[in-house]
């Protein structure tokens, strides 16, 4: 009798255990241009707000995450150059943001800058670690017979996979993808289904490999957006500007013959900043080119399909870039850590309210002058429950240009707060476990 009498009244303390007070209404639009005012005190459990002092620090680092995705409506609603070319976009590379676009989604063939696609599988493969730049290829029939542009591997010649993709990186060469092809994935066309798997994963929704080096085939086309993507993924490859940059060199055949490689992007020697790019001509695709700059540390991306001519690519990218670089900078709207101003009030914790923290590093491209019309929204609940895990998301920060929505940051807890009552809660447990 004396035992259920204990039992009844810790079920009674537990009742009687407070729950946190009543929640207060949480968000307010922060302008991003603005000095934010110091940092509330912990015991403060007014509505947040964004502090985006560069001293700002979490009391609990979240879990690194994938940069937060930005809108894909181009800044501008038709290109302002006149454009001699059959499709083309200008793409700033960290955001992914779209300065301006012509016929961006069109399908169409592009030649040899599909290579873009056998190029950047084969800089993953070699990050992964899956294979590395010294492993040594020997060259089969099919791919020493490729036609095109090529760098002239014999059959049964043997080079390391870091001469293969740098011929194909700096000199367009069929023969060094399709054996590159062949060595990664045991066939082009095994390759082909590859590219295809990587071109899903990446959205590149209006996009169909049917080999790896661009030659005319049925069935093979993409985009001017689809190129973008696929160049931006590749152009974030360190390895890749090792080999990009090589204007000239010789590839020794080991039997006595030796190749002079000249690289295809022509703008390496034609544009300030230009280190990178894959072109590409067929009679069916035109002239193309997708090539990149980096000027300030600010890297653009110009993609020019079908051109009349390949002097005529050259100059279209040219005049996208300068563009970009003349009316467009890079605006840091946040950085992962930073800390919201404020507590979110928590019921039923240990603590009446938890700390917040952003959980995403966020760049934009703005038009020069016009940082001010960034504004920040933090969109959060009254109140959360607890118990609560440090890097739990709770919320999230609308970025807005204009009115427009072009990202959102998550918002997430900076600390652990656990429940009230559970130590109780287990001796009521063992006490019950008992009987």
């Amino acid at each position: 009798m004396r035992k259920w009498t204990l039992a009844l009244l810790l079920s009674l303390a537990l009742l009687c255990v407070p729950l946190g007070g009543q929640a207060e209404g949480a968000g307010l639009s922060t302008n991003a241009g603005t000095s934010p005012d110091a940092v509330s005190s912990p015991t403060d459990t007014a509505p947040p707000e964004l502090d985006l002092s560069p001293t700002a620090a979490p009391e609990a680092t979240p879990a690194p995450q994938s940069l937060p995705p930005v809108s894909d409506a181009p800044l501008l609603e038709s290109p302002p150059l006149h454009l001699n070319c059959a499709a083309a976009l200008l793409m700033e590379a960290d955001s992914g943001q779209i300065i301006f676009q012509m016929n961006a989604d069109s399908p169409r063939p592009v030649a040899s800058v599909t290579k873009v696609m056998t190029i950047l599988l084969t800089l993953e493969q070699l990050d992964a670690g899956r294979v590395s730049a010294e492993d040594v290829v020997t060259v089969s029939e099919s791919a020493a017979g490729m036609g095109g542009s090529q760098v002239l591997l014999d059959v049964g010649e043997q080079q390391n996979i870091g001469t293969l993709l740098k011929t194909m990186i700096v000199g367009s060469a069929n023969d060094a993808a399709v054996a590159l092809a062949e060595t990664l994935y045991g066939s082009e066309a095994l390759c082909a289904e590859a590219m295809n798997r990587r071109a899903e994963e990446l959205g590149m929704a209006n996009t169909h490999f049917v080999n790896c080096t661009g030659l005319p085939a049925d069935g093979q086309h993409t985009t001017a957006r689809d190129v973008a993507v696929m160049s931006r993924q590749m152009f974030a490859h360190a390895r890749y500007f090792d080999y990009s940059t090589v204007w000239m060199e010789d590839i020794d055949h080991g039997d006595g013959r030796v190749t002079q490689l000249v690289n295809t992007n022509k703008l390496l020697k034609l544009y300030d900043g230009c280190d990178g790019g894959k072109t590409g001509s067929t009679n069916e695709a035109g002239y193309c080119v997708s090539a990149t700059a980096q000027r300030g540390g600010m890297r653009l991306i110009a993609v020019v399909l079908g051109a009349a001519s390949g002097k005529e690519r050259f100059a279209i990218a040219q005049q996208m870039l300068d563009y970009g670089f003349a009316n467009y900078r890079q605006y840091p709207v946040a950085r992962r850590g930073t800390k919201v101003r404020g507590q979110l009030p928590v019921t039923g914790g240990k603590r009446d309210g938890v700390s917040l923290v952003l959980d995403g590093d966020l760049t934009l491209l703005v038009n020069k002058g016009d940082e001010q019309r960034v504004q920040l929204s933090p969109s959060l609940p009254e109140s959360v429950a607890a118990p609560i895990d440090a890097g739990d998301v709770v919320g999230h920060v609308d970025v807005n240009v204009d009115g427009r929505g072009v990202a959102q940051i998550p918002i997430v807890a900076g600390e652990s707060v656990e429940a009230r009552g559970l130590p109780l809660r287990r001796i009521w447990e063992n006490w019950v476990g008992r009987f």
